[in-house]
């Protein structure tokens, strides 16, 4: 081990280090780049060639000149998400799988899971929507409008 001195092994992890840093900055400059809604075709085309033709040097002007602006499309997205994700947790507890949600406006006879022959009662229904209610998947709003159209 006398041929590769203990400066030099570090300089190498540090180098390896950095070589990681600047490929997740690549990649988490290119997805912004694509996720960018401001920027038109053509720009985010000479956005991408100067991060992949001057690596080092794009990098850097982009984290400049966009990098504020990077935080909040990220912070836009993550937004975004979690009211799709909310939606469908909503969606999928006021419905049973099959039968339309405890809001909408299907009738109280129409068919929905096995039980009693496959129809449900409007007893069947309350007893869900008070269900739902309770579990404050329904705010009281909510809940008496589709109380109203079950009754």
């Amino acid at each position: 081990m006398t041929g590769y001195p203990m400066l030099d092994i570090f300089l190498s992890v540090l180098y390896f280090f950095g070589w990681v840093l600047w490929l997740m900055l690549m990649f988490w400059i290119i997805t912004d780049i694509f996720r960018s809604d401001d920027l038109s075709g053509w720009a985010k085309a000479a956005w991408l060639v100067g991060i992949i033709i001057l690596p080092l040097v794009g990098i850097l002007i982009y984290l400049i000149a966009r990098g504020g602006s990077m935080r909040e499309r990220q912070e836009a997205q993550a937004r975004a998400q979690d009211a799709a994700f909310r939606d469908y947790v909503r969606q999928a507890a006021a419905t049973d799988g099959t039968a339309a949600p405890a809001g909408a406006a299907a009738p109280a006879g129409t068919a929905a899971p096995a039980g009693n022959g496959g129809a449900t009662t409007a007893s069947d229904e309350l007893a869900k929507l008070a269900s739902l209610h309770q579990r404050g998947v329904l705010n009281d709003d909510e809940f008496a409008r589709a109380k109203s159209r079950v009754v």
